[in-house]
């Protein structure tokens, strides 16, 4: 079965951010017929953020820019979901999106599987201790710029447990729109509920 997959690409003031990494995931995607994004994205030059939306698979693939908005998210509901894959950044989010309508009143849901924490509906995650930020071994989605960061040696991986979230002293999301963003000025009894 032919599914079709999603990059979601950061450009600002004509900039295109963090291209190496949406290349390899593109990569490790396709089987043939490989795209160059450095070929085919031809981003606005005006000023501001954008986002590039490039829909694909082996046969074909359409690019749209969107005026961004950021997304606020500042609190999210643990939901359980053991049977979740979600290994490719796939167009089709209806698994996702199941686990975001339980979130209740919180702006976002942090999903738990197999006991361990993996990510949000639209962010890997990050938690803050002793001075270093860790992010889940195991995430849904390896991130492009989760991955960027491991690289640069800001975050390292863990397994984190739904028992160890009460250890941490805060928490970050990161996805190739926000980069990485710090739920501020909360503990994390505040954020999680």
């Amino acid at each position: 079965m032919n599914k079709k997959l999603l990059e979601t690409i950061k450009v600002e003031d004509g900039k295109i951010f963090n291209l190496p990494y949406h290349q390899l995931r593109l990569e490790r995607a396709l089987v043939k017929n490989v795209l160059r994004l450095d070929e085919i994205l031809n981003p606005p030059k005006e000023q501001g953020v954008f986002r590039c939306r490039l829909v694909y698979d082996e046969e074909s693939y359409a690019i749209d820019y969107y005026p961004y908005t950021k997304r606020s998210v500042e609190t999210l509901k643990l939901v359980y979901d053991d049977t979740i894959v979600y290994d490719k950044k796939y167009l089709d989010r209806s698994t996702l999106e199941k686990l975001f309508a339980q979130k209740a009143i919180a702006d976002d849901v942090l999903i738990v599987k197999n006991g361990f924490i993996t990510d949000t509906t639209i962010a890997n995650c990050a938690f803050l201790y002793k001075g270093e930020w860790l992010t889940p071994k195991e995430p849904l989605l390896m991130g492009t710029t989760r991955a960027r960061l491991l690289d640069e040696g800001k975050i390292k991986e863990a397994q984190i447990s739904v028992d160890d979230i009460i250890k941490f002293e805060g928490m970050a999301l990161m996805n190739a729109m926000i980069d990485f963003d710090i739920i501020r000025y909360k503990k994390i009894e505040d954020i999680i509920c």
